[in-house]
């Protein structure tokens, strides 16, 4: 009897378990439809910048060198300053080119007088050759002897305007107005016209040039992408550089490309471009690391999705695409580059559409959807192209799995 009576209480807990899992069940109230938020997808053209890597350039770079041998006297100049076109610099040992000067004029001399007599020496034998007083051989002796003197004396001279020169190289000035480096050469130093002869550099300051890279596989894809019509490049390739610090604010003053080397570096695959900018300021240095953003390129008839509605799925991107019952259907997108907070989507969106924004990732194909305003944080950025940086960039696959 005990067993019996311990059968039935344990089937009459189990009964009242189950009761009470039926009524909990019972009384769970039914899922609500997913709140989410939507955008129209529409075409239009959008203004597209470029970013590279890029390095200051001086648009003139001197070097400062002695061009003759001698002892350096006196630096002129502070270090690290500016400098302006025709200031001396350097001053060389002057004496012995002085002297050098002085025997050269002498020497003119010398070969000037030879010349006076070997003229008058000419003009007496003349008209005594001419009345048979002398033979000819006379005659052409002293006519020799008088076109010996005058080169001589053009010889003479040279030998003169070249002292003049080597002396002149002893005062070493600036050929232009920029920065100034350090003395290679310190006060006293024998320096020679040779390798060794560097004593400084000036960098002209404006304009200053910068410089970056474009690779091939970049400029193949742009043309391809010119031809499919879905980029534009400004007429006469007019773009306009913005130069951006290495702290993030950017150069007061535009620039505009100058020069593209028509060939391609053996070396890294990629050709130059250089744009130069106004810096009446002196505030670009030469060497700086700084980011050139290309402007004046477009995309036509652009679609731009922002980068919360599009998800990683296992092979390919995708969207939630909503109809007109408000029902979600998975499409598979192809992506461009991003575009601030956006991104491109080059292939598998109509004008017209409805895209899900925000709640894309907890969205179920064919369940009915919510469509709620969208917040107002996200107002901006639910419009194509609004709410970000215009740059472009190529995307890691930060967005959310399916």
């Amino acid at each position: 009897m005990s067993r019996n009576r311990l059968g039935l209480a344990i089937a009459g807990l189990a009964a009242l378990a189950l009761c009470a899992a039926c009524h909990k069940a019972a009384t769970l109230p039914a899922a609500g439809a997913i709140e989410v938020t939507v955008m129209p997808v529409t075409q239009r053209d959008t203004p597209v910048d470029f970013e590279y890597t890029a390095q200051t350039q001086s648009s003139r770079e001197v070097e400062i060198r002695a061009r003759v041998d001698g002892f350096l006297d006196k630096r002129l100049y502070t270090e690290g300053q500016l400098v302006h076109a025709g200031q001396t610099l350097f001053q060389m040992d002057a004496k012995p080119f002085d002297a050098a000067l002085q025997t050269a004029r002498g020497q003119l001399a010398q070969q000037q007088a030879r010349l006076t007599v070997a003229k008058a020496n000419l003009a007496r034998v003349i008209p005594l050759a001419a009345q048979n007083a002398l033979s000819q051989k006379d005659l052409d002796d002293a006519t020799g002897n008088e076109k010996q003197a005058e080169a001589a004396v053009i010889a003479a001279q040279g030998q003169v305007q070249t002292a003049q020169l080597n002396l002149s190289y002893t005062t070493i000035k600036s050929p232009l107005t920029g920065l100034s480096s350090f003395a290679r050469q310190q006060d006293g130093s024998f320096v020679t016209a040779s390798a060794s002869g560097l004593l400084t550099y000036v960098y002209q300051l404006d304009p200053m040039w910068v410089n970056f890279s474009v690779s091939e596989n970049e400029l193949l894809k742009f043309r391809e992408e010119i031809t499919a019509g879905r980029l534009r490049f400004p007429a006469n390739d007019d773009f306009e550089v913005t130069v951006i610090m290495a702290d993030g604010t950017e150069f007061p003053n535009h620039g505009h490309i100058s020069f593209a080397n028509p060939a391609f570096s053996t070396e890294t695959g990629t050709f130059l471009v250089r744009a130069s900018f106004a810096n009446e300021k002196g505030q670009l240095r030469p060497g700086q690391f700084v980011r050139a953003r290309v402007s004046g390129a477009s995309r036509p008839k652009a679609i731009l999705v922002p980068q919360r509605a599009v998800l990683q799925g296992a092979k390919s991107h995708f969207v939630w695409v909503v109809d007109n019952d408000s029902k979600a259907h998975q499409r598979v997108v192809e992506v461009g580059e991003w575009h601030g907070d956006d991104w491109f989507i080059t292939d598998g969106l109509q004008p017209g559409e409805r895209v899900v924004v925000d709640g894309a990732i907890r969205v179920a194909a064919d369940v009915p959807l919510k469509i709620v305003a969208a917040p107002a944080a996200h107002a901006a950025a639910n419009v194509p192209g609004g709410g970000g940086s215009s740059s472009t960039g190529h995307p890691s696959d930060t967005t959310a799995a399916q």
